[in-house]
């Protein structure tokens, strides 16, 4: 075994248990800060402090803990925030040390209901979001892209894969692409494998990129899938086709063409039939749901 693979079994372990540390002193320190909202909510509830006692709670830390930091006037009056909300929540509350404290600041100050809250407070901790990407998912709506508009599938899918309706959703934000006003499927395409990254992440956890342009031989015929990925979850490929004008009915004949080549020819044993999503620029309601009724 060669040295250098030798010694890299053991930076995994130190990078492994770096990580482990971090998470552990992360969920130490919303649970400190979970326990001194709940001193403060109770010291106001029963009128025995007033506001001004927690300015002066502020300045106390401040003098007496020197290089204390995250205890001002603001952030005490967050902490107790943090804990009337979730406190009483038993299907909640176990989440809150399961994310950063500067997660739980984004998800309580643009939140605006309790579905709501709850819905970012898993997603993040279920995709492992990191703070620039949660504030990202705020600002595309994912909330009321995918609670209040379901995912449109197919009744085949939903019969072969019955957890599909929660890895997919109705539409996807790809804004990072920064693609001119008029663009065409090939700079779209180029745009999303140039960032790939940031697509997977908008695409959802477990799924892992195959190839693009991905070639289909069907008879003495030549065929190209725009994009191909596997679903760990789905334990299936996930073909993707591109498109830059609205949904056509069409278009989906097209996709199952692919995914009855990719099941024929490139399914393995083991694995579940493939998916199929369509990216299209804008759609008919009425047009998809004729579409997707068989």
């Amino acid at each position: 075994m060669p040295l250098d693979s030798a010694f890299a079994v053991v930076v995994n372990l130190i990078q492994a248990a770096r990580q482990h540390a971090y998470q552990a002193v992360n969920a130490e320190l919303v649970s400190l800060y979970w326990q001194v909202g709940e001193y403060i909510n109770r010291k106001l509830a029963s009128a025995e402090w007033g506001d001004k006692v927690v300015d002066q709670l502020a300045r106390y830390l401040a003098k007496t803990q020197p290089g204390l930091k995250g205890f001002t006037r603001r952030n005490l009056f967050r902490m107790r925030q943090f804990y009337e909300i979730y406190n009483g929540n038993q299907i909640v509350t176990p989440l809150v040390t399961q994310l950063p404290w500067t997660h739980h600041l984004i998800i309580l100050g643009q939140s605006k209901h309790p579905e709501e809250r709850e819905f970012y407070l898993r997603m993040a901790i279920q995709e492992r979001w990191s703070k620039r990407e949660l504030e990202r998912q705020f600002k595309a709506a994912l909330f009321e892209r995918a609670v209040l508009n379901p995912t449109r599938v197919s009744p085949l899918v939903r019969q072969i894969h019955p957890a599909a309706v929660d890895v997919f959703k109705d539409s996807y934000v790809v804004e990072f692409l920064q693609l001119p006003a008029e663009h065409n499927e090939a700079d779209l395409h180029q745009g999303l494998i140039n960032r790939l990254k940031q697509f997977l992440i908008e695409l959802g956890r477990d799924f892992c990129f195959v190839g693009s342009e991905y070639p289909l031989q069907v008879g003495g015929r030549d065929f190209a899938l725009d994009l191909l990925f596997f679903h760990r979850g789905l334990n299936c490929l996930v073909a993707i086709e591109l498109k830059v004008d609205r949904f056509e009915p069409e278009h989906l004949g097209k996709l199952n063409f692919y995914l009855e080549a990719l099941d024929r020819d490139h399914r393995k044993p083991h694995e579940n039939p493939a998916i199929g999503l369509l990216l299209c620029a804008t759609k008919d309601e009425e047009v998809v749901e004729y579409a997707l009724s068989r």
